[in-house]
């Protein structure tokens, strides 16, 4: 198992560890819901080093993320980022990744832990291109501090204006005496707040000053169960629960980063067209319970059982005190407000159809 350049401290700190994604990581320090709402309140740093990094660089760089991924590349100017997928040439998706554009050809993209491997396998196969390919994720460390807080207590770290940086964008900086670190602006918590990106050789010294630097605006270290339900709240979809290999953009709704721009020619293009033109048999939706906790897998129902749907996602929002979920649903039962049943341990528990996000600050 794997393991984050800050692994030793995360035991040291009394952090739950588990496996993930081939990592030992921390999945909580002092409980879920203090965690969930330190980070809504105030700010807290996650640790996200076991996230990807796929350099691709040079003349056929732009030709060939136009052709995997399903956004488009040209809209992108550099210094910005760009949220998109890999469609799978079979109606499903890859995984979804960030994309950083720099100056001259260069581009990051920022993968899910658990596919590293098979995103590189992927893009290595259509690279017919002449694109230089380059794997960073095993030398590379990355923090997310996040949280309406954030951005002021990072600024004590650097001479870098960094508070007032527009939403995905990035910048090379010096960052608590560390030359050339890349730091943006993207989250996946809804909050405000940046993300850092360094070398393992100076992922200690950082994570402590960030820690130190964060004491008086009440930081805290967060786990990944809390940066699950902070998602969630927000809606934002999570690769393997909400979209996978079976479920196309359309149906996930991720119309808005399935771009059918002249000479946007990606892989399943016309597929997702025609989803996009004549609609999809099945939705993904979000729904609130009146009482009870929603799971994957659980299935939805109409009121007399009838099967209409699964559960991708679900929990109890620490924020609203009540289930909420996400899952995918027959098109023609899917309507705001609808009336759906999630079935519980065999008992239908009634639910409704809501817009996302399910928090709103």
């Amino acid at each position: 198992m794997k393991k984050t350049a800050l692994n030793h401290l995360h035991h040291e700190m009394g952090a739950k560890m588990v496996p993930f994604a081939g990592f030992e990581m921390p999945i909580q320090f002092e409980g879920i819901n203090l965690e969930h709402e330190t980070v809504r309140k105030a700010l807290g740093v996650f640790d996200v080093s076991h996230m990807g990094q796929i350099w691709i660089e040079g003349s056929g760089a732009i030709e060939l993320i136009q052709k995997v991924s399903s956004n488009d590349i040209n809209l992108l100017k550099p210094g910005k980022i760009q949220y998109s997928c890999f469609p799978n040439g079979k109606g499903g998706i890859v995984d979804d990744f960030l994309v950083y554009r720099f100056e001259n050809n260069r581009f990051l993209l920022v993968v899910n832990a658990s596919n590293i491997d098979k995103d590189w396998a992927w893009i290595e196969q259509h690279n017919d291109t002449g694109a230089k390919l380059s794997n960073t994720s095993d030398s590379t460390s990355v923090f997310a501090i996040q949280g309406p807080l954030a951005l002021k207590a990072m600024q004590e770290l650097t001479d870098t204006p960094i508070t007032e940086m527009e939403h995905y964008s990035f910048t090379n900086i010096e960052f608590a005496g560390v030359s050339d670190v890349l730091f943006s602006t993207t989250g996946y918590t809804g909050e405000g707040g940046c993300e850092i990106y360094l070398d393992n050789k100076d992922a200690e010294k950082v994570y402590k000053a960030i820690l130190k630097a964060g004491e008086p605006y009440g930081i805290k270290p967060i786990g990944l169960a809390a940066r699950d339900t902070l998602r969630l709240e927000m809606g934002y979809c999570l690769y393997g629960n909400d979209i996978d290999e079976t479920t196309s953009p359309i149906e996930a709704g991720l119309g808005w980063i399935t771009k059918f721009t002249d000479g946007n020619d990606f892989i399943d293009r016309e597929l997702n067209f025609e989803h996009k033109t004549n609609g999809t048999k099945r939705l993904l939706k979000a729904f609130e319970l009146e009482r009870g906790i929603p799971r994957q897998h659980h299935e939805i129902c109409l009121e007399d059982g009838t099967r209409i749907g699964e559960v991708t996602s679900g929990t109890m929002s620490p924020m609203l005190k009540k289930g909420i979920g996400m899952g995918y649903i027959a098109k023609e039962h899917s309507k705001l407000g609808d009336r759906i049943y999630i079935k519980i341990r065999e008992k239908l528990m009634p639910a409704t159809i809501v817009k996302l996000p399910f928090y709103k600050g």
